[in-house]
């Protein structure tokens, strides 16, 4: 459930103070969980990689055909993960973001633009 506008600029006030009350502890909170997460599932992808490396080939060997197919789809959705995760993945030393960073970034797009006329239609409405 997203934010609402209050709730927002309330989180925003509260890492504003945070910044400014001590930055280099808001800095550490702001990229090391999320980096830590983003290596630890790149990691677990290239885990899941080599057990779908080892499915294949125990698939060939047993001439076990639907084995080497599992084999390969672990590889591919292992080898998805971690492209994904890595991309993903904050730069060590990278500049915080705008508007606070302590909270998942918000992607924009056309979601975020439907999400708006959305809001402006239940506000001219009076909900």
């Amino acid at each position: 459930m997203p934010l609402s506008e209050h709730e927002q600029r309330m989180l925003e006030q509260m890492e504003r103070a945070l910044y400014a009350e001590d930055p280099k502890f808001a800095t550490a909170l702001e990229g090391s969980g999320l980096r830590t997460y983003t290596r630890r599932r790149v990691y677990q992808a290239v885990a899941g990689f080599l057990v779908g490396i080892a499915l294949l080939m125990a698939g060939m060997v047993a001439q076990i055909i639907w084995i080497s197919v599992v084999g390969f789809l672990v590889m591919l959705g292992c080898a998805v993960l971690a492209v994904t995760g890595w991309r993903k993945a904050p730069r060590p030393g990278a500049a915080p973001q705008r508007g606070g960073g302590l909270h998942m970034p918000r992607r924009r797009g056309m979601m975020d633009r439907i999400e708006q006329r959305w809001q402006r239609r239940r506000d001219e409405q009076g909900h």
